[in-house]
C-alpha cells in the first residue's frame, strides 16, 4: 500500500513532504517567478516526478513559456484561458481557450502568450529520453527570434539558452494568476 505524503508549508506555498500519493490545490502549491517568461505551479517542489513533469503556466502577451526547442519526448498543452501563440516547426498558430497542442518527440515549438491578457496553459511532458545529455536542442528559428522566444546560436545547453533571463524563483500564488 502507498500512503499519502503529508503535506508541509513553506514561505513559499505548500510542498508534498515524503514519497507517496497526495492532494495539493494550485493556489496553495508553490508557484516559480519566471522573470518576463511568466510564472509556473511547481507541483514538483520537494518531489522528483520521474515519469512525466506537468505544470501550469501563466503567460502575459509576449511572454515565452521557454526558448524554442525540441525534446526526445512528447509534450501537450492545454490552454484553459486567453490566448497564446504556438510556434512549431517555424509556423504561428494562434491558440485560444481549451485549444490542444501535441507535440510529439522531436518537434521544435514554443508558446507564447498573446491577446490583451494573460493565458493560463497547463503542460504535461513524457520523461523518457528528455533527462540526461541527450534531451533534445534549442535550434535556431526566425520566427521564435522575432517573438523573443528563440536562440541565435543552436545549443543543448539550458544555462546557454537562458543565459539572458532571470533565473526564476519561488514565490507564493497571487490573487488573478488563475482566474
Amino acid at each position: 500500500m502507498v500512503r499519502e505524503a503529508p503535506l508541509k508549508e513553506t514561505e513559499h506555498g505548500h510542498v508534498a513532504d515524503g514519497e507517496g500519493w497526495f492532494v495539493l490545490n494550485a493556489r496553495d502549491a508553490v508557484w516559480l517567478d519566471r522573470g518576463g517568461r511568466g510564472v509556473l505551479c511547481h507541483f514538483e517542489e520537494n518531489q522528483d516526478f520521474p515519469q512525466f513533469g506537468f505544470h501550469i503556466y501563466v503567460l502575459s502577451p509576449g511572454q515565452p513559456m521557454s526558448m524554442y526547442h525540441w525534446e526526445a519526448d512528447q509534450e501537450d498543452f492545454l490552454v484553459l484561458s486567453g490566448k497564446a501563440l504556438l510556434i512549431v516547426e517555424g509556423e504561428e498558430r494562434p491558440l485560444r481557450a481549451w485549444d490542444f497542442v501535441h507535440t510529439p518527440a522531436g518537434v521544435p515549438h514554443n508558446v507564447v502568450g498573446a491577446g490583451d491578457g494573460p493565458a493560463v496553459i497547463v503542460a504535461v511532458g513524457a520523461r523518457v529520453d528528455s533527462v540526461g545529455p541527450n534531451w533534445g536542442s534549442y535550434p535556431v528559428d526566425e520566427t521564435a527570434l522575432r517573438h523573443n522566444a528563440g536562440v541565435a546560436r543552436e545549443t543543448t545547453s539550458p544555462e546557454e539558452a537562458y543565459a539572458n533571463w532571470p533565473r526564476r524563483g519561488p514565490t507564493r500564488y497571487r490573487e488573478g494568476w488563475l482566474d
